[in-house]
C-alpha cells in the first residue's frame, strides 16, 4: 500500500486517550501529530461509523506521486456535499451523464470527523502533474447551532466578520483516493495581513508552472466586507500555504462579491468560471494567460439558468472537444447541479439538471448534490472505489 500509518477503531473516549498516548511510542511522534495529540492543527482521528466505510486519513504518503496516466483516464469522479450532513460523497461515471453514487448514496467521509466546525463544504478534486489527487474544502458548518455544535449562530460574531464565517481551509493528498492526509490551514493566523478574515471558502487548487507548485485559490473577506478571491502557493506535502494570498480578479467595481472561482487551462488560456453577486447573480467568465493574475473582465452572463446558480466547475468529455461547465442550482426546491456544454466558449448549451425530462444527466442513485466538482480518472480507479466501498477489497 502507499500510505503508512496506524489504525484508529472505534472506541469510548477513555479507551481513545489511552490509545492515543500509546501511539506516540507505537507510531512514533509524526503519527501522533496527525492523530491530534502533539498539534491542536492536526487531524483528528477518524471514526468510522458502523457499517459504512470512510476514507482514512494517515499521517503520512509513504509515495508523493501517483501512478495513473492521463491518457487512460476516460471515467469520471464526482465530489459533492450535502446541506443534511455536511459531509462528503464521491459519485463514478463511465460516460460523463450517468453518475452513480458509490457508498449507496452515504458520506465517504464525515464532516464532523475531520473539522473543528464539524461540517465541510464546497469539495473540490483534482489530479496533479505528478499523479497525486489533491482534495479542498471549506471547515464550516452553517447550521452548526441548531444541531447543538455551537452555541451561537457562527464561529464569530456577523456583525463583525459576516454571514457563514469561518477559519479553516481543509487540505488534503492521496495517491490511491482511499487514503488521505488531512491538514487544517488557519489562513488568518498563517498571515498577518489576513489576520481580520472573515472567511475561507470554496477552495480550488491547480498546478502553476511557473512555480512548479500546486496553487490553491479561495474566496475570502477581511471583517464583514465584501467577498473577493485570492490565490497562494502550497508545499509539496500539501499540509500549509507558503505565499500570502493576492488577489486574482479585480472586478470593476469592488463591493461586489465574487466568490466560487473554477480554473481550467484550456488551449493555452486560463480559463476562470466564477460568481459575481451582481442583481441578478450570475456566473461570469475571465480569461488570462497566467494562472495566478492577469484575468479579463467580461460582463457576459455564462450561465442558461434563470434563478441563482453557482459554485461552478469544468470538466471536458473525453476524447472530444466538447467542455462541461457544472454549476449548483441552489436557487430551486431542491436544489440540484445544472449543466451547460460548450466547445467554443462563447455559446453555451444547456443540456438541463440531474434527472431532469429531456436531460441527459443522470444522478441514479442520489439526490440534491451541492457544490461539486468532475476530474477525470481510469477505469481501474473507479473499480477500486466500488470494489471498496461496496465491501470487496
Amino acid at each position: 500500500m502507499m500510505y503508512r500509518g496506524c489504525s484508529v477503531r472505534p472506541v469510548g473516549a477513555r479507551a481513545l486517550a489511552t490509545r492515543l498516548s500509546k501511539a506516540v511510542v507505537a507510531c512514533g511522534l509524526a503519527s501522533a501529530v496527525a492523530l491530534g495529540v502533539a498539534s491542536s492543527g492536526a487531524a483528528r482521528p477518524v471514526v468510522q461509523q458502523r457499517g459504512d466505510r470512510q476514507l482514512t486519513i494517515v499521517p503520512r504518503l509513504v509515495s508523493a506521486h501517483g501512478t495513473a496516466t492521463v491518457g487512460d483516464s476516460s471515467a469520471y469522479l464526482m465530489v459533492y456535499f450535502k446541506d443534511d450532513t455536511h459531509s462528503i460523497y464521491f459519485a463514478t461515471s463511465r460516460d460523463g451523464f450517468a453518475f452513480t453514487d458509490v457508498n449507496g448514496g452515504r458520506p465517504i467521509l464525515a464532516g464532523r470527523s475531520i473539522a473543528d466546525q464539524k461540517g465541510v463544504r464546497d469539495p473540490h478534486i483534482m489530479r496533479g502533474p505528478d499523479g497525486a489527487f489533491y482534495m479542498a474544502m471549506t471547515d464550516l458548518h452553517i447550521f452548526g447551532q441548531r444541531e447543538g455544535l455551537r452555541t451561537t449562530e457562527w464561529e464569530r460574531p456577523e456583525k463583525d466578520y459576516g454571514w457563514g464565517n469561518n477559519r479553516n481551509l481543509l487540505l488534503m493528498k492521496s495517491v490511491d483516493l482511499l487514503h488521505w492526509t488531512l491538514a487544517k490551514v488557519d489562513v488568518s493566523r498563517l498571515f498577518p495581513a489576513y489576520r481580520d478574515a472573515g472567511n475561507a471558502w470554496a477552495p480550488e487548487t491547480i498546478y502553476d508552472p511557473t512555480t512548479r507548485r500546486m496553487m490553491v485559490y479561495f474566496t475570502t473577506r477581511i471583517g464583514n466586507g465584501p467577498n473577493f478571491m485570492v490565490a497562494s502557493q502550497a508545499n509539496d506535502a500539501f499540509t500549509t500555504l507558503t505565499t500570502v494570498p493576492e488577489k486574482i480578479l479585480d472586478y470593476p467595481r469592488s463591493a461586489v462579491n465574487t466568490i466560487d472561482a473554477d480554473i481550467t487551462l484550456v488551449g493555452g488560456k486560463y480559463r476562470m468560471f466564477y460568481v459575481a453577486h451582481e442583481k441578478p447573480g450570475s456566473i461570469r467568465q475571465a480569461v488570462s494567460t497566467r494562472v495566478d493574475r492577469g484575468y479579463v473582465y467580461d460582463a457576459r452572463k455564462i450561465d442558461p439558468e434563470t434563478v441563482a446558480a453557482e459554485a461552478p466547475n469544468l470538466w471536458r468529455r473525453h476524447g472530444t472537444n466538447t467542455w462541461v461547465l457544472m454549476y449548483d442550482v441552489f436557487g430551486v426546491t431542491p436544489n440540484n447541479m445544472g449543466f451547460a456544454e460548450t466547445k467554443d466558449f462563447v455559446t453555451f448549451r444547456n443540456i438541463g439538471r440531474f434527472n431532469d425530462p429531456g436531460s441527459p444527466m443522470k444522478a441514479t442513485n442520489f439526490v440534491q448534490p451541492k457544490h461539486g466538482a468532475v476530474m477525470a480518472v481510469t477505469p481501474k480507479e473507479v473499480e477500486r472505489l466500488e470494489r471498496y466501498f461496496g465491501g470487496r477489497r
